[in-house]
């Protein structure tokens, strides 16, 4: 990636420019993937896009192909980092309010073990939902396409 695929004042755009440390983990010329400073779990990785992409919504169908096909490899390889390590949760937060920080696209990749304590919250609202509001979501959805 050019250069010019970056911008001045992005967090990430310095650390890939090596403006700003890291604990590099992989880097090839379109990603690179480093330690999060944060370590949630021993071996938490993140994977960044070596062009600035805001996140997932200004993602291209060619930058997808360009910049996704790492999850694997990034993933397996942190797994067989630490025989501790039995799973992964591998996430985005796209925008403010779904918490996300940085505002240059990244993928977390969290390991997780037994009994490592973390909680990842989700609710069920199934309760609230019948066929027909099932389909209006579903319709409204599909309509984007």
């Amino acid at each position: 990636m050019s250069e010019n695929e970056l911008i001045d004042d992005c967090l990430f755009c310095k650390i890939i420019r090596g403006e700003i440390g890291s604990y590099t983990v992989f880097e090839n010329d379109d990603v690179k993937a480093f330690l999060d400073i944060s370590q949630v779990n021993e071996g938490h990785v993140l994977m960044v896009p070596k062009k600035h992409i805001v996140n997932f919504f200004d993602y291209t169908a060619e930058d997808a192909q360009r910049f996704l096909q790492y999850i694997p490899e990034i993933a397996n390889a942190i797994k067989k980092s630490n025989p501790r390590i039995q799973a992964m949760n591998i996430t985005s937060n796209n925008g403010p309010v779904a918490g996300q920080v940085v505002m240059h696209s990244h993928i977390h990749f969290i390991p997780r073990w037994e009994g490592d304590g973390i909680k990842f919250f989700t609710r069920n609202n199934a309760d609230q939902y019948d066929e027909a509001k099932y389909q209006a979501v579903a319709d409204a959805i599909k309509a984007q396409f």
